[in-house]
């Protein structure tokens, strides 16, 4: 069994279900899997991954799981009663062989089926590494992060990373050792990890506030398509006052992020996450944003997690460690880099309420929806947004 705890899972996932549950109870949810690495075909583990699918099913919150989450301050007592009385239900997850790709749909109620990509994509990582590379070079591995741990020592302090591995592992045995090795090679840096089960066994602070999925979700709920961003800001302040304050930045891209992320915003957010497009232009806006909206930027937490290697995050801390609070969340780089090439796999929404919902970023490459109709008028409501 891959997947033993259901706490192997990203932070970020129980603080949107928390949310959900509280906001939008009845919203029904669909995701779509998607593997973006050229020329894999995982239609021959469809099997291997139903039956871990299967496996979930078995997972309950345990004794010291629920009284772990309850000595964090932003889990509220419902919502971790609801959490005790959590089952996966893999009726929800329909996996089968495509012409071209393996095809997997997630359909149920938001705040239940939200909690299925993180293991989902866990799990079929794992299956694949462990058909193809049975024999990886644990030396090798161990090789490449002692290196990296090295050129965050020489940072300093200030240089604060997040393990933001959990989706992409090579493997669940792997990523802890991983995250045991940066703990111990370089504690001064390593800020958390999004893992709420490794971050409980291992006392390290968890970490992660929201997704794309909760901006993408709102598209659905807000009273107009173009109030869904500010209104989902708002709802997430209404929920946690103050508390997981890292605002993402780039579900319609950084304009209309910007005409939106409003001088009383920006102040009660502690921060904002870039995820894509080019982090040396869009500090440069979210800088100059914070000032024009009175506010200095170095009381401000700017967080990178675009596929960030560690020289990548050491370009960018060089650059504006001094204008800002500045953290590096790394996932693929530390807990797949043995040797063999990592999958680029994703699974996100793509309709709430029967409605297609979708995500534009900063980088096209990165837009999903399943419906192109959808897509091009959700850029023209943005960009007209803009324009106004």
């Amino acid at each position: 069994m891959i997947i033993r705890s259901l706490l192997d899972t990203d932070l970020y996932k129980l603080t949107m279900m928390q949310a959900i549950l509280h906001h939008f109870p009845s919203a029904q949810a669909e995701y779509q899997f998607r593997c973006r690495t050229p020329g894999v075909n995982l239609s021959p583990y469809v099997h291997a991954i139903h039956a871990e699918v299967e496996a979930l099913a078995d997972l309950r919150l345990e004794a010291a799981e629920f009284a772990w989450l309850g000595t964090l301050p932003y889990f509220k007592p419902d919502f971790l009663a609801h959490l005790e009385r959590y089952r996966f239900d893999p009726r929800q997850v329909t996996i089968r062989p495509g012409s071209k790709q393996i095809e997997i749909t997630i359909r149920g109620p938001w705040h239940g089926a939200i909690l299925y990509e993180v293991p989902l994509l866990a799990i079929v990582n794992e299956i694949y590494f462990r058909s193809l590379h049975p024999h990886p070079d644990p030396g090798e591995g161990l090789s490449r992060l002692g290196r990296k741990a090295e050129l965050m020592r020489r940072a300093g302090p200030d240089f604060r990373v997040i393990e933001f591995g959990t989706r992409r592992r090579f493997s669940r045995s792997w990523h802890e050792k991983v995250l045991r090795e940066l703990y111990r090679l370089a504690p001064a840096q390593l800020l958390g990890t999004s893992n709420t089960d490794l971050a409980r066994r291992l006392h390290i602070p968890p970490s992660g506030t929201m997704a794309h999925e909760f901006f993408q979700g709102c598209q659905a709920l807000a009273p107009t398509l173009v109030e869904a961003q500010r209104f989902a800001l708002e709802t997430w302040l209404d929920e946690y006052a103050g508390l997981l304050g890292i605002a993402l930045s780039d579900t319609y891209g950084i304009e209309p992020f910007l005409a939106d992320f409003s001088a009383p915003l920006a102040r009660a957010y502690t921060g904002v996450r870039h995820d894509s497009g080019d982090p040396f232009e869009w500090t440069e806006r979210m800088l100059d944003h914070y000032r024009c909206c009175g506010i200095d930027p170095r009381e401000k937490t700017l967080v990178y997690s675009d596929s960030l290697s560690v020289p990548r995050a050491l370009e960018i801390f060089t650059r504006y460690h001094h204008h800002a609070r500045l953290a590096f969340g790394i996932g693929t780089n530390l807990t797949n880099d043995l040797g063999p090439a990592p999958l680029n796999i994703v699974i996100k929404m793509t309709r709430l309420n029967g409605q297609a919902v979708a995500k534009l970023s900063d980088d096209p490459a990165k837009a999903i929806s399943p419906d192109p109709a959808y897509l091009d008028y959700l850029r023209k409501v943005y960009r007209r947004k803009v324009a106004v």
